[in-house]
């Protein structure tokens, strides 16, 4: 049907959100396009933070990298943006979670099909009358043009040319990209086809993309065309919600109005009695309820860094427009808990993750809420000063001291016609992480992108490591100084890519293997894999010989290093679903680490683990080890794994066939590490300890097999060395420590008293010292050995003794071990504080003299410095500063 036949509108139907969706995916299933299931918000692409459009899970299959899942695929994908955050609840149509119903060619169909479909979509099927759309192209497409007019029938003047910035589509600054053509819809077409103008909002929506993916952006901005041209396209879903139910905004649809009518009856009040500003907030509150519910299924745990901080940042915004509308009381996790029965029919993960998504809200509403009144106090006082500047200090304070993250305080500051100092902010968060000392990683990144480059031209690593520790094997390519080699030699540290390998290659959290390459004139030591595209990299050193490019050898990997990685790592499966049986279902793993030596296991939790559990836990892996359960590992479609209950975990990235590790009846994973055949292998299992290592997120480590021994081995060798030293057996051990503490404790008593009793005698010999001036008196001296709070305890011994009317200023290094450290201390009589003088703000430049500060009360006042060289010094302008006050 073209656009000059007459089609019969079916806007007078009632259209579902979950109705537009289906028929979306049902209507390109019909046109031959496998169902793809949405994949995580976060992505495995290093150059974006979240998925942020339809095509990104298939960046890779458009840029040749990877195998492509069809020939033809659709998807309902959720995407999530903040670019435009600001806009939110403001505009009609503006989200930070959105989702993105998508049809894709692989190499396959290109404009001609994609225009067609997606006209016969739009028109005959969702029902829009084509006096109601306008389409855009890309100002050189002269074939996507005459596709719409010659083929579609389209009105020339209903299809409009635009620049590059408009129609020309790509993920980011590299990658694929091509023109593209959009679809809107006109809400007034009576207004004619004369001088459109398609960033009128008001009159017309954008709802469909339809991108022509031909070429691939490089860093410096060049196109190369891919090998096959492809097509991608993105409908949005809320947008057309809106289009088909005839709404005003998406918020007042079905896919966000349910949650604004929950939030209505949670604060008592009526969403369309509402002032706009009032609006605004409970539509952003509907919009990112759906954000942050996704964000944490998909393992995003609120931070201070990248996902975690886009996290946050949406859960206190929530929490401050519920402020807005006048909530004082938690509602995070009831909103929550509405948003995932709204979505848990196209996402049904959603509901096996509700105990963990309400838990995180919870927490860190309450984490919010507990430093929000004081914050907004400062908030309100900067306000009030009529100031038009927020200061880079006054914005760090909100964000270091509150928690409030900058874009909330530009926000707030925006609201009441304020600016911040962003330099001022950058500046004070420079300092900061100076100060911090954080453990820096370096990177080889000229090797790194050594390898980067030769992979591209290379076949994935034959990988023979499940079924053996050794191979003959050729040497593909050598890396030496980040620059390929023909061949090295002894002494030299190299990368080596194989042909075949018998190393597992770091990944899923086990540690790539040990061992070495050899022939008779040639020994090679293996220290470590890792894994680049599918290309396995050998860290490798060279001890005897040399290795050329195309050599044959033979790779050896060192079987008890492997057999202790193997061993913990069926052990981290058997603990998590320890940890899911004693502790909660919904217990998810959020990294590990699989070594020779431990394994460790990060799990989301909002408290610790007790001791009493962690020895259940402990005993009920002991118990499978002890049932001897066999490991069956089998090859089947990720769909039926996942059906089957397998676990997927979180960060992995997981192709059409996936490796199904079952330990039957108790533990079942998509795993590609290395594993025992059966349980009893494991001979032991001990969890070492439990910590929290983030917000939410706590730490087992644990070892098990061969490192179950060896530290088993240590700890016994450590009892026996204490029971030499303290003269008891084994068991009396913590008898006899015990009895050593009292001891300690008792002589640390005798100390203090001794060392007060010292300073006090010391002290009270400075009493023949004292110099008067008029009706009060002062004494300034120097005290070294005497720690702070012995030096204070004396002073005002000494000043009860001379009288109101006297000033005592002393002075001197605490630890004479430690000569940069300066104590200082003012006490003030009753007379002396009743005319003004107060030690507190004295002790202030006496402190500074020596390089530090300090403050107190008007009658008593401590400091320290780091200058010890200045004290006396100090001791002198404090004199010569008290005699002027007495004066």
């Amino acid at each position: 049907m073209t656009a000059k036949q007459k089609s019969k509108s079916n806007l007078s139907r009632s259209w579902s959100g979950d109705e537009i969706r289906s028929t979306f995916i049902d209507f390109f299933a019909g046109k031959g396009h496998k169902i793809i299931p949405s994949a995580s918000l976060v992505p495995d692409d290093p150059t974006v933070l979240l998925t942020i459009a339809g095509m990104l899970p298939f960046k890779p299959v458009f840029l040749g990298k990877e195998p492509r899942p069809s020939a033809r695929g659709t998807s309902s994908q959720k995407c999530i943006r903040t670019n435009d955050i600001e806009n939110v609840g403001r505009t009609a149509r503006h989200h930070t979670f959105f989702e993105m119903l998508g049809n894709f060619s692989f190499g396959d169909y290109f404009k001609k099909e994609a225009i067609q479909w997606a006209w016969e979509l739009c028109t005959n099927i969702y029902g829009l009358n084509p006096r109601n759309l306008v389409v855009s192209v890309f100002r050189e497409d002269d074939e996507a043009e005459s596709i719409w007019r010659d083929l579609v029938g389209v009105t020339p003047k209903r299809i409009i040319r635009m620049d590059e910035q408009d129609n020309f589509w790509s993920s980011g600054p590299t990658g694929p990209c091509g023109p593209c053509s959009e679809i809107y819809y006109d809400f007034k077409p009576d207004l004619g086809n004369i001088d459109i103008d398609l960033e009128d909002d008001d009159r017309f929506i954008e709802f469909y993309n339809l991108v022509f993916m031909e070429f691939n952006r490089d860093k410096a901005g060049k196109l190369t065309p891919l090998e096959k041209r492809n097509i991608d396209t993105g409908l949005g879903l809320e947008r057309m919600a809106q289009i088909l139910q005839g709404v005003p905004n998406n918020y007042e649809t079905d896919l966000i109005f349910p949650l604004i009518e929950v939030l209505n009856k949670l604060f008592n009040v009526n969403y369309h009695k509402l002032d706009e500003t009032k609006q605004t907030s409970l539509k952003i509150l509907g919009d990112h309820s759906r954000a942050v519910i996704h964000l944490i299924a998909d393992g995003v745990t609120a931070s201070n860094l990248g996902r975690g901080y886009i996290l946050r940042r949406l859960i206190r915004r929530m929490v401050r427009h519920g402020r807005l509308l006048g909530n004082k009381q938690n509602f995070l996790a009831e909103l929550g808990n509405a948003t995932i029965n709204l979505m848990k029919q196209p996402y049904p993960n959603l509901v096996g993750k509700r105990n963990l998504i309400l838990s995180e809200l919870k927490i860190e509403e309450l984490r919010f809420l507990e430093t929000l009144d004081r914050g907004e106090k400062l908030l309100d006082q900067i306000i009030a000063s009529n100031t038009s500047l927020i200061t880079g200090n006054q914005a760090f304070e909100l964000y270091d001291t509150y928690g409030f993250p900058l874009e909330l305080t530009q926000e707030i500051a925006e609201e009441n016609d304020l600016s911040v100092d962003i330099k001022g902010f950058d500046d004070a968060m420079d300092q900061q992480r100076k100060r911090a000392k954080d453990a820096a990683v370096k990177i080889d990144l000229t090797a790194q992108g050594a390898i980067e480059k030769i992979a591209l031209n290379l076949k994935k690593t034959n990988f023979l490591g499940y079924e053996a520790l050794e191979s003959q094997s050729s040497v593909l390519s050598i890396i030496f100084d980040g620059q390929v080699a023909d061949s090295v030699t002894v002494g030299d540290k190299v990368k080596i890519i194989l042909d075949r390998t018998p190393f597992y290659g770091e990944s899923g959290g086990q540690i790539g293997d040990t061992g070495s390459l050899i022939r008779d004139d040639l020994k090679v030591n293996i220290s470590n894999v890792t894994r680049v595209q599918n290309i396995f990299v050998h860290s490798a050193e060279i001890i005897h010989g040399t290795l050329a490019i195309k050599d044959r050898v033979t790779a050896i990997v060192n079987s008890f290093t492997r057999s202790a990685a193997t061993a913990n790592h069926t052990a981290t499966h058997l603990l998590q679903s320890a940890l899911k049986s004693v502790i909660d279902s919904n217990i998810g793993q959020r990294g590990s680490l699989v070594a020779f030596d431990r394994l460790r296991f990060d799990f989301n939790a909002p408290l610790a683990i007790n001791n009493r559990q962690l020895r259940e836990m402990e005993t009920l892996v002991n118990k499978w080890i002890i049932e001897d359960h066999p490991i069956a590992i089998e090859y089947m479609p990720i769909d039926e794994a996942l059906q089957e209950g397998a676990l997927a975990m979180f960060g992995e990235k997981y192709g059409d066939i996936v490796r199904v590790v079952d330990v039957p009846g108790v533990s079942k994973e998509l795993c590609g590490g290395t594993h025992v055949t059966s349980t009893s292998e494991l001979g032991v299992f001990k969890i070492i300890s439990e910590s929290g290592i983030a917000s939410g997120i706590r730490r087992i480590e644990a070892v098990a097999g061969p490192s179950a021994l060896s530290y088993l081995n240590d700890r016994d060798l450590i009892v026996k060395e204490l029971s030499e030293l303290f003269k008891s057996q084994p068991h009396q051990i913590i008898h006899r420590v015990s009895a050593l503490q009292d001891e300690i404790k008792e002589l640390k008593i005798n100390l203090k008293t001794t060392k007060e009793e010292l300073a006090m005698s010391r002290v009270l010999a400075l009493k023949k010292h004292v110099t008067s001036i008029g009706n009060s008196q002062y004494i300034i001296e120097q005290l070294d050995g005497i720690d702070a709070t012995s030096l204070q305890s004396a002073a005002l011994k000494l000043l009860n003794e001379l009288g109101d009317n006297t000033a005592v200023i002393l002075g001197g290094l605490p630890d004479l071990d430690n000569p940069d450290k300066v104590t200082l201390i003012v006490a003030f009589g009753l007379n002396l504080v009743r005319k003004g003088l107060n030690a507190g703000k004295f002790i202030g430049p006496i402190a500074r003299d020596c390089g530090g500060g300090g403050g107190g009360r008007p009658n008593i006042a401590q400091a320290g410095g780091r200058d010890a060289k200045s004290l006396s010094l100090a001791l002198d302008n404090a004199r010569q500063n008290l005699i002027a006050l007495f004066e």
